[in-house]
């Protein structure tokens, strides 16, 4: 046992849960007042809980047993809740869980924005299984159990939590991860795998080509002729497009079918998105439609606008936007992305979107479409969000902003910058069930001048 461990009084306690961390922990205060974050444990429950660490300003706890449960406590689903790492709220009653992602937002805006929604919009919703179509499983092969472990990483994340099924993932692959599991037990470079990505299109039937759900097998020496067949034998089996990497993403390339297809559609949009199997999608398919209707309602662009999109990514919102505007500005970091961008609004037949490549975390004052003159603005930042590109954009042009957010602290923190120092109105806001049963608070914000 590790020394730091061995020093913590592991004696079991009573705990009232008063609150909700931002990961889905409950939380309870100590006799001197020191937090404790109890993983297992709810808002208005009684649990017996043993600490499992401790820091100078609180210590974390795992439930032992709960002692008087709250109302919102269900039933798990999965059988490996609480060991994997994937989930963190299944716990809590899927209605439930929605409200407290908006008590995080809120709270947020309050404690580091200073700023409060004039509105705040109701949450956006979609199924709560089977919806995660991209993610990253690890692999491990552990010689003490005599097996090689497929899933998401333990809560404890020196771990891979050994699952036999997902019930977050699509049911394509969520159903045959105990078989993923045994093919690469039964390879040769079984040691030699430490990851497989998956991501999931439309699955469009009678076209094998287009196989729609494609899984990437990293691995660190080449693969025997005798393996590529097993895997290609599991793909036939599973209808899975296979990718292999054996370097950097540039190493990608298909090992089955020999030009497979990956896409997905926005009906509403009369539009097909094609991508590359370690693309940036949003993870859960019908959200995504419900959020881009969301945004483009908020951003109520009219059939004049030039619309500038930021982070556009593959296009999920230029794309649709171009359908009801003069024009769309879409510009993202990532190389490869704008050119698929580009590619999907020729596919499409939009003439009325561009995109440019640029890092929107450095200076962009040279940057050609800075100096266009735009009417609304766009933006879905990664996680660090949009605070540096904001000072740098003439605010002034833009009759309405809409920010989505995957990081509600850092979509609080741009928001106090443009109510407080730039004089916009912070007019609505409001939560995207994106991840159900995880922590993870998807975010939209509306402002005007």
């Amino acid at each position: 046992m590790p020394a730091a461990v061995a020093r913590i009084d592991q004696t079991p306690f009573e705990a009232a849960i008063t609150g909700l961390t931002h990961d889905g922990r409950g939380v309870a205060r100590r006799a001197d007042g020191k937090a404790v974050f109890v993983a297992g444990a709810l808002p208005g429950e009684r649990v017996m809980a043993k600490q499992t660490s401790r820091s100078r300003s609180f210590d974390e706890a795992v439930t032992l047993e709960v002692l008087e449960a709250a109302a919102d406590r269900v039933a798990p689903r999965c059988a490996h809740f609480g060991v994997c790492g994937g989930c963190a709220l299944q716990h809590m009653a899927e209605d439930r869980q929605i409200v407290a992602k908006q008590n995080v937002l809120m709270e947020n805006f309050e404690r580091i924005g200073h700023v409060t929604p004039e509105r705040i919009l109701p949450a956006l919703t979609d199924s709560a299984w089977g919806y995660r179509r991209k993610g990253r499983f690890s692999v491990r092969r552990v010689e003490k159990k005599d097996k090689t472990l497929v899933g998401f990483r333990e809560t404890d994340p020196r771990f891979v939590a050994e699952i036999a099924r997902c019930e977050t993932v699509i049911p394509e692959v969520g159903d045959a991860i105990g078989a993923l599991a045994r093919l690469i037990d039964g390879l040769q470079a079984r040691r030699e795998i430490p990851q497989v990505e998956l991501i999931g299109g439309d699955r469009m039937h009678g076209d094998n080509a287009h196989c729609g759900i494609a899984l990437t097998f990293r691995h660190l020496s080449p693969l025997s002729q005798s393996d590529r067949d097993a895997i290609v034998a599991f793909a036939q089996q599973h209808e899975f497009a296979v990718f292999l990497q054996p370097g950097g993403i540039e190493s990608v390339h298909p090992l089955w079918p020999a030009d497979p297809r990956l896409a997905f559609t926005l009906p509403q949009w009369n539009l097909e998105l094609k991508f590359r199997p370690l693309d940036f999608i949003q993870v859960n398919a019908g959200l995504n439609g419900h959020m881009i209707q969301h945004a483009i309602d908020l951003l109520q662009p009219q059939p004049e606008d030039r619309v500038l999109d930021l982070f556009a990514g593959l296009g999920n919102f230029t794309l649709p936007l171009a359908r009801s505007v003069r024009e769309v500005v879409g510009v993202e970091g990532e190389a490869g992305l704008v050119q698929r961008a580009r590619e999907n609004a020729e596919h499409n037949g939009l003439g009325n979107a561009k995109f440019y490549a640029a890092d929107l975390a450095k200076d962009l004052s040279g940057e050609p479409w800075m100096r266009e003159g735009f009417d609304r603005l766009l933006l879905d930042p990664p996680r660090s969000g949009a605070d540096f590109v904001l000072t740098q954009l003439p605010l002034k042009q833009f009759k309405r902003i809409v920010y989505v957010s995957c990081h509600p602290a850092s979509l609080a923190r741009d928001a106090g910058y443009l109510v407080r120092e730039k004089g916009w109105k912070l007019r609505a806001a409001g939560v995207m069930d994106m991840f159900p049963h995880t922590a993870h608070v998807e975010s939209i914000a509306m402002f005007e001048r």
